[in-house]
């Protein structure tokens, strides 16, 4: 069945009635893949900038996360806006504003300038995040090529940051190291173009007024709760700031939460969350960043630390992840009126479980073709999971709401990821410690800093003459391939309980969902019988 969005539309809906949509998903496509290896590729640059700019510490931590804490604090913001001003129009101020900002980054003079210019990114990025899936949405009307799309749509964005190694790794071979912005700006220019002629303009047409009390408490809460996530992974719980961010993070967003149950026109509308299916598939996805993002991690020290390879080959070597979730895209689909969406969401889930188990199982020798299909299981599972599950997302909130729902979802992914990090990086890092056995012979200093990482057990072992050197240095690769053991089994549970859950939480959720009425409330799944 066919359903049209022409209560949220202010220029029709030829985008999602003939060839045109194809090329929104295109453009979306590209604009959401350019986030994701912006994401991840920075951390490749860094050594080469902080020869050029010489940060102290805590300015290259600015450099490094205020990109993440910007993003996240306004993407609830930005998608509300959208849904008010136009999505269309949003996102080209973001890709105009993005590919400025990149060119700003790109020939930065300073570590002031740098930290500036990735905060705008982090701006532009929270204003085309919600507006790609939100445009997709509105432009694939029949719900068949609909789930295709955003499935197609989200898995680029998402599968994008396993292509940040690749393109650092071949930019920073051959360029220096503001190359790695300086890219972004020709695609964003064809972005900017091609979306002015090509996307089409969809809008909440009765949005109401906006409540700019919430835009601070919405926009700070996240921020303190980012920063603390953030800064705990980092420098560990027992730091002061960690504590009081926290606390002032929670509080305002408490009282954030409480208003929006106040308001006619909420900034977050938590009658969403009333619809099982938009509530189930934003827990898959928080379960799926959080328990990933340690295979994310587990990967790049592997390769890069363990088997000591370049930051090109380690990114050519999960490259096969993002290539088997291209192919799984259309399968994703065609899987759902087979088997329904929770169990295809519940088979990715699984999937993903059992690649990050694998990785788990590798050695300090383990030959790079033992781990190819961990790699490719894993790009297949995520796909499946990210392509449903954004689907309904979408489709479970009214047409007029879409930048909001899409907001939603990009920032429970957000939280979810770093939290990942936070613990379950927390826990790879104590296995690592206690499962270390260095040989005798080593100085305090040299003991702490083999202890520190397994960056820093390699590099110890590195500096240090014949054979005790190599002794450090197989003792840290063993110690974290035994501490990856662990921590991977943690995770894969996780992704295995996940799996379950979405077998609970998504049960009944119809295979073909038809847009809720733009004006009504969100209507609630069939209750589990």
């Amino acid at each position: 069945m066919t359903t049209t969005t022409k209560h949220d539309t202010t220029g029709g809906t030829a985008g999602g009635q003939n060839g045109r949509r194809w090329a929104v998903l295109a453009i979306c496509s590209v604009a959401s893949a350019l986030l994701g290896i912006d994401n991840s590729v920075l951390n490749y640059a860094v050594p080469s900038l902080s020869a050029q700019l010489a940060p102290s510490a805590t300015q290259l931590l600015w450099i490094v996360d205020v990109y993440g804490f910007v993003l996240g604090g306004l993407l609830i913001v930005a998608g509300n806006i959208g849904d008010r001003i136009g999505r269309k129009k949003l996102l080209l101020l973001g890709v105009a504003g993005f590919g400025v900002a990149s060119a700003v980054s790109a020939y930065a003079d300073s570590p002031a300038t740098l930290i500036a210019a990735r905060a705008l990114l982090g701006l532009a990025g929270a204003t085309i995040m919600p507006s790609t899936l939100s445009l997709v949405r509105a432009s694939f009307t029949d719900p068949k090529e609909r789930t295709t799309a955003v499935g197609i749509s989200g898995g680029v964005g998402a599968a994008s940051f396993a292509l940040g190694p690749v393109v650092g790794g071949l930019l920073l071979d051959h360029f220096w190291w503001g190359s790695v912005f300086l890219v972004n700006v020709p695609v964003m220019a064809l972005v900017l173009v091609a979306g002015a002629v090509v996307l089409p303009e969809t809008r909440n047409p009765r949005p109401g007024r906006l409540d700019w009390i919430s835009v601070p408490l919405s926009v700070l809460g996240m921020f303190g709760v980012i920063y603390a996530i953030k800064t705990a992974a980092r420098d560990g719980v027992a730091e002061p700031s960690v504590w009081i961010a926290a606390g002032i993070g929670a509080a305002l967003l408490g009282v954030f939460l409480h208003r929006q149950t106040t308001l006619q026109e909420p900034l977050l509308d938590l009658r969403l969350f009333r619809n099982r299916a938009f509530s189930g598939a934003i827990s898959a996805n928080v379960v799926t960043m959080f328990a990933a993002s340690v295979l994310s991690l587990g990967f790049s020290l592997y390769f890069q630390v363990v088997r000591g390879w370049s930051p090109l080959t380690a990114g050519l070597a999960v490259l096969p992840g993002p290539l088997a979730a291209a192919v799984t895209a259309p399968a994703a689909a065609g899987l759902i009126p087979l088997i329904g969406r929770a169990r295809t969401v519940a088979a990715g889930l699984f999937l993903m479980g059992l690649s990050t188990m694998g990785l788990g199982l590798s050695t300090p020798h383990t030959a790079y073709w033992a781990l190819l299909p961990v790699v490719i299981i894993n790009g297949a599972g995520l796909m499946l999971t990210f392509a449903v599950t954004a689907d309904t997302i979408l489709a479970s909130a009214p047409s007029t709401r879409t930048g909001a729902a899409a907001a939603i979802s990009e920032t429970a992914m957000e939280l979810g990821g770093a939290l990942g990090i936070a613990i379950l990086g927390s826990v790879l890092s104590a296995y690592y410690r206690s499962d270390l056995k260095l040989p005798a012979g080593l100085t305090a200093v040299q003991r702490g800093a083999a202890r520190e990482s397994v960056s820093g057990g390699v590099e110890t072992g590195l500096r240090l003459p014949g054979a005790l050197g190599r002794q450090v240095a197989d003792a840290a690769r063993q110690g974290f391939t035994d501490s990856l053991h662990t921590t991977t089994l943690i995770g894969g549970s996780l992704m295995v309980l996940g799996a379950v859950a979405a077998l609970i939480t998504l049960k009944d959720v119809p295979a073909v969902l038809n847009d809720p009425e733009p004006d009504a409330e969100p209507v609630p799944a069939p209750a589990v019988g």
